[in-house]
């Protein structure tokens, strides 16, 4: 099955480089040029490791690559960055990283980089290729996007799948609706509106109507949690 690589890189000419590249490799790949719409790529498309740059438009790679690790902590990230500092380096391990290259390298490098940390993020997934999250009798599957609870399928649009993911990643957790307008639909939270209580109601319909314990609680004036009991 090929593999897909993502792409996070401002200048052009590198990107293509890159790109060509990795076709002549064997795998697949995208090209994203500023950060903020690599994040979005990154975490709403299916990607088997990204590589990213530091330096980047809209939102600089360290916090693309943190968020990157909040939410989707198994893809790998290799860090492509001029600077060849030490402090540099931890910094980005530090938000996740799996690896860091510093520019300009050797193609032959960053292929054998890649090949190596597609091999450690392939050793450490289950044997099913499937990862798993639940809460109580409720399970929601990242890759196969299939949602039960007590074994019953539920059927969920793409944001409120989205939704129920960031809310199984922090149980337990009380979440503001500034948080979700801002992790879900990437926008800056007006308090004038109620989308983000319109979709919670909608979830709560879908996973909590017909059983007896109501996952989704309101913490009033603070936001929600996602908890047992």
């Amino acid at each position: 099955m090929t593999k897909t690589i993502l792409i996070i890189e401002d200048d052009l000419r590198i990107a293509q480089n890159i790109y060509k590249v990795l076709h002549s490799e064997g795998f697949g790949a995208e090209i994203s040029r500023d950060g903020l719409s690599g994040k979005k790529m990154a975490l709403e498309g299916r990607y088997d490791l990204v590589l990213l740059d530091v330096n980047l438009p809209g939102l600089n790679g360290f916090e693309v690559c943190r968020q990157i690790g909040q939410f989707k902590p198994l893809l790998p990230v290799i860090m492509l960055t001029a600077y060849g500092e030490v402090e540099g380096k931890v910094e980005g391990l530090g938000k996740g990283a799996t690896d860091y290259i510093v520019k300009p390298f050797d193609f032959r490098e960053l292929i054998a980089r890649i090949n190596a940390a597609l091999r450690l993020s392939d050793a450490g997934m289950p044997e099913t290729g499937r990862r798993v999250l639940s809460i109580a009798d409720l399970q929601l599957n990242v890759d196969t996007k299939v949602v039960t609870r007590g074994g019953k399928f539920i059927g969920l649009t793409a944001k409120e799948f989205a939704l129920l993911e960031y809310f199984l990643l922090h149980p337990g957790m009380v979440i503001s609706k500034m948080d979700l307008a801002r992790n879900i639909w990437h926008l800056n939270f007006d308090p004038g509106t109620n989308f983000v209580e319109v979709y919670i109601n909608y979830l709560r319909k879908k996973i909590d109507r017909g059983f007896d314990v109501k996952l989704i609680q309101t913490r009033p004036g603070l936001g929600y949690i996602l908890m047992e009991g």
